[in-house]
């Protein structure tokens, strides 16, 4: 008699080493919702009115004592946890999409915080081919060398979309060899530009080969990453030789729904006696905070509280000098006509094309090195024909 195969098990593609950073996750949870719920305690207890400052300062006495102790017996047990946790063997092997996928949406929205805490969830930066080290995976590396850089809450293995690879297609087609950046994209754009930078640098000097052309292609955030990793390299050795960049719906001027999201955290902070879930909001990362205006620099969020960046304010970040810098926008709408104010569902079209109405902000790019697709989302230029084909004729153009 036929039986029904065992349903599959929730998070059963992660590697037992994973169950301590989730533990920890799971601790400072537990730790935050005690925070939150004596803050609204603290709140209730002191009659503010509906509109204005909270009370300042926890509960006291006996209720105090209570809480104290939910959060002091919490982390005594995580720090049990993680010392037994320490202890499970690192897994080895080829990587698991689904593992890969799942880590990487983490570090998308709470990477700066896995980064701070030194949570082995944390995703090192590294460049890979495969979800390998690159050194370990290349088999005939060429002189052109193509660096791809995905975007927020993605990995390097998710350049492969509906059989297609940018990279590979690239590989078969022009000769290059393609390399993938594999990073913690919940952390600042710019500190993931410099380390970007760094990386760069010692691939170029240990290449096996001279490298003669080095072309990045950056996806969504990725490309911030590129262009923030130009402002840092300046005068490095890995510039003398990137002729070429690539941004497919890269949010140069940013992303309205990091905007709302914005908007939500002032609307909750109105009232003290909501102020406290304003906290859940501000839990998004910095790379996520990074997308409301586009910020490459430290300059464009150093001067203040990340979660405060109301206007756009951020220095002038030109494409760097001598390098041919590419466009791809895409829109849902069939009908290239429609306001330019639409986009893919995640990127406006002019903030993808580079424009601003402040000159010395625009990217300046030039018609012929611009493309807009139609009928596509943010994520159908990993894999649309017609984004291939114009890639491969920007970069086989000398």
């Amino acid at each position: 008699m036929a039986t029904e195969p065992a349903a599959p098990r929730p998070l059963s593609f992660l590697k037992a080493a994973d169950l301590r950073g989730l533990a920890r996750l799971g601790v400072e949870g537990v730790v935050g919702v005690a925070d939150l719920v004596e803050a609204m305690h603290h709140t209730i207890a002191s009659r503010p009115g509906v509109v204005g400052a909270g009370p300042v300062g926890k509960t006291s006495g006996v209720t105090g004592f209570i809480y104290g102790a939910v959060r002091g017996t919490t982390r005594v047990i995580g720090k049990g946890l993680d010392l037994v946790l320490a202890a499970v063997p690192r897994a080895t092997g080829s990587p698991s999409p689904r593992r890969e996928a799942f880590i990487a949406a983490l570090n998308g929205v709470w990477g700066d915080h896995l980064a701070a805490t030194g949570n082995p969830l944390a995703i090192p930066m590294s460049l890979r081919v495969g979800g390998h080290p690159y050194a370990k995976a290349l088999k005939e590396p060429a002189g052109k060398l193509v660096v791809l850089v995905h975007g927020l809450a993605m990995n390097d293995l998710q350049w492969q979309r509906r059989g297609h690879d940018h990279g590979q297609a690239l590989a078969r087609d022009l000769g290059f060899t393609p390399v993938y950046l594999h990073y913690n994209s919940g952390r600042h754009v710019s500190e993931n530009g410099r380390e970007f930078a760094a990386l760069l640098d010692d691939l170029i000097a240990s290449w096996p080969v001279p490298v003669r052309e080095l072309v990045i292609v950056g996806h969504s955030m990725g490309g911030l990453v590129a262009r923030s990793a130009c402002l840092a390299g300046a005068g490095q050795r890995w510039r003398a030789v990137l002729t070429k960049l690539v941004f497919l719906g890269t949010p140069h001027h940013g992303a309205p729904h990091e905007r709302g999201g914005r908007r939500l955290d002032v609307f909750l902070g109105l009232s003290p006696y909501v102020a406290p879930f304003a906290r859940l909001g501000k839990t998004r990362s910095a790379g996520i905070t990074d997308l409301r205006f586009g910020n490459v620099q430290d300059a464009d969020w150093q001067h203040r509280e990340r979660h405060a960046q109301a206007h756009d304010d951020r220095v002038p970040s030109p494409l760097p000098r001598g390098v041919r810098c590419y466009v791809v926008a895409a829109m849902r709408s069939a009908d290239p006509g429609v306001a330019s104010g639409a986009g893919d569902g995640l990127v406006p079209l002019a903030s993808a094309l580079g424009d601003h109405p402040v000159a010395a902000m625009s990217l300046k790019v030039p018609k012929p090195y611009r493309l807009v697709v139609t009928s596509a989302n943010h994520w159908d230029l990993l894999d649309r024909a017609d984004v291939y084909a114009k890639l491969r004729e920007w970069l086989e153009t000398r």
